[in-house]
């Protein structure tokens, strides 16, 4: 066990946490300048589900409704090749959702103009206004809010509160990286993708407890080891079982990404994402963020209670 090398992961932890910095600064700029590619429950729209007798070509279908007045409807097959799910959309307020019910009715008219030998028939039609888009973004950053809250308590008090600290950062840096390149490669942002974020700062809270849980262990066996010297031995220890996890896990999603279709392609991808900086955030930014805090063994010493001293007197 003496001989095991260890790896001097706190030996680069400036210049990671450097390029880690402008990561975060570049995707602040993407917020500022592209904003995001909104999808359909944020901005509001018509949903729509269609039967097709026949397997339907989900590119002539787009170009139909290109053709019929609904330019960049999103088609993606639901379930099976005869399956369409039709996205749309639009400006429409809540008090022209009266009006608007009539929308899908109209969509299938014209697509059955375009193609007389093909029943289709309307199987859904939902209409999703601009004011439940606003609710769903402002109730989806607040339970990303209550997401960090819930992690600072609960790191605090099974560890220790510099290790909430390295573990709350570790989690914002998850998911400014994760929005940053949805923002930057203009990929839709959903509520699919919105619980993909949430779900990968589960994963990283996991990793990080991984972590944080063999440093104190190594705290209180090690006893003329610096911090740093600790922690690279600990972060050796769980890097086995890191690679392991992680490996598993994004094979998973990488099968996902290619066989689940289009409906789960960027759930997949934040997810993927997810797992990568989360991984990577439990190493370079929790740990880095405990040094600099000056973790030391005193911090997982139980306080002494006052007059706990007289008491031991004869």
């Amino acid at each position: 066990m003496n001989n095991e090398k260890v790896i001097d992961f706190m030996g680069v932890r400036h210049w990671v946490v450097g390029a880690s910095l402008v990561l975060v600064l570049a995707a602040i700029l993407s917020f500022a300048i592209r904003g995001f590619n909104l999808g359909l429950d944020f901005t509001g729209g018509t949903l729509l589900e269609l039967h097709y007798e026949r397997p339907a070509d989900l590119e002539v279908v787009r170009q139909q409704l290109s053709q019929a007045g609904y330019p960049g409807a999103v088609v993606v097959h639901f379930g099976s090749e005869t399956e369409l799910l039709v996205r749309l959309q639009s400006d429409t307020s809540d008090e022209d959702e009266t009006i608007s019910t009539n929308i899908g009715e109209a969509i299938v008219e014209a697509l059955r103009q375009q193609t007389p030998n093909v029943g289709i028939t309307l199987t859904r039609s939902e209409i999703i206004g601009a004011q439940i888009g606003d609710e769903m973004a402002t109730n989806g950053i607040l339970g990303l809010l209550v997401a960090f809250a819930t992690v600072f308590v609960y790191v605090a008090i099974r560890f220790q509160t510099k290790f909430s600290i390295g573990a709350i950062t570790a989690q914002v840096f998850d998911a400014v990286i994760l929005l940053g390149a949805f923002s930057l490669l203009q990929l839709e942002f959903d509520l699919t993708v919105l619980a993909a974020v949430l779900a990968a700062n589960g994963y990283s809270l996991n990793d990080s407890i991984v972590v944080a849980d063999r440093i104190r262990e190594n705290f209180r066996l090690m006893r003329a080891e610096s911090t740093e010297e600790i922690i690279n031995k600990s972060l050796t220890q769980v890097m086995g079982r890191t690679i392991i996890t992680s490996g598993t896990t994004l094979m998973v999603l990488v099968a996902l990404y290619f066989f689940g279709g289009q409906l789960l392609e960027n759930f997949s991808i934040a997810l993927i994402i997810g797992v990568v900086v989360g991984t990577f955030s439990s190493i370079y930014i929790m740990a880095p963020a405990v040094v600099w805090m000056k973790l030391t063994k005193q911090d997982f010493m139980p306080p002494v209670k006052e007059g706990a001293e007289l008491d031991e007197l004869p």
